[in-house]
């Protein structure tokens, strides 16, 4: 090739790879998390504020893969709720958990509105979470109580976790009453509570199982029965977290 043709085919794939970076093609191909999808360049843009629009605005702000189609570091099982969404304003109803974190993401907010209307996130955001919100500690105790499983479970098949659960300032006295006449240390013991709130105890309770089952542990709890002679009914406070390692 002579250098005069040689310039003219470099000119052609600087052409070509320009007229690819400015003008996006109707039909935009992608690779979601290895997932792969088609759409329109339009059906991306229906929401002009949202961060997807915003990746196909102007110069594309994501790379490629290997065959050209753009590439979306995300959970690819979930997209097609997204794009569904996009074509046609359907709102999922399975996965809503998922959905709604990839709706975040992409900052889709009218999505984000109609998905924090359904029951599941509702219930999640508005009633537990705000429950949960009012537990002083909360997060910091199911850490705790994670740290004090894993440190029990040396050459064992389960661990168990001692949690001390008062709604109320004066059960809260006589938990610390108890506690001092327990036969155990008492930096073992997590304490959930007082909180001003309807739910129940037994409310508390599902929530921290849930919560420690969310992490990916296997757990279980019942009342904690003391020795005969203690002077209070140990199971008003006191519950056995019991973690299963295999």
């Amino acid at each position: 090739m002579s250098i005069s043709s040689e310039h003219k085919h470099l000119g052609k794939q600087v052409t070509g790879s320009l007229h690819t970076v400015n003008k996006l093609s109707p039909i935009v191909e992608l690779n979601v998390g290895g997932e792969m999808y088609t759409t329109t360049l339009s059906t991306l843009k229906k929401h002009p504020g949202s961060k997807l629009a915003e990746m196909f605005t102007g110069q594309p702000k994501l790379r490629t893969d290997s065959e050209g189609r753009f590439f979306i570091d995300r959970p690819g099982t979930y997209f097609k709720y997204i794009l569904e969404y996009l074509r046609s304003n359907q709102v999922p109803t399975q996965c809503i958990q998922d959905v709604y974190k990839e709706a975040l993401f992409y900052d889709i907010e009218p999505l984000i509105k109609q998905l924090e209307d359904s029951p599941q996130i509702f219930g999640e955001l508005v009633a537990r979470k705000q429950f949960l919100a009012r537990v002083p500690s909360y997060s910091e105790n199911i850490e705790l109580m994670i740290r004090i499983a894993r440190a029990e479970a040396v050459a064992s098949r389960r661990s168990s976790v001692i949690v001390c659960v008062v709604r109320t300032e004066e059960d809260a006295a006589r938990c610390q009453d108890a506690l001092n006449s327990l036969d155990m240390d008492k930096k073992s013991v997590v304490k959930f509570g007082p909180w001003k709130a309807a739910p129940s105890i037994s409310d508390l309770l599902d929530c921290i199982q849930m919560d420690v089952e969310a992490k990916g542990y296997k757990i279980s709890f019942q009342p904690h029965v003391a020795e005969k002679g203690f002077r209070f009914k140990s199971h008003d406070f006191f519950y056995k977290f019991l973690f299963t390692w295999w």
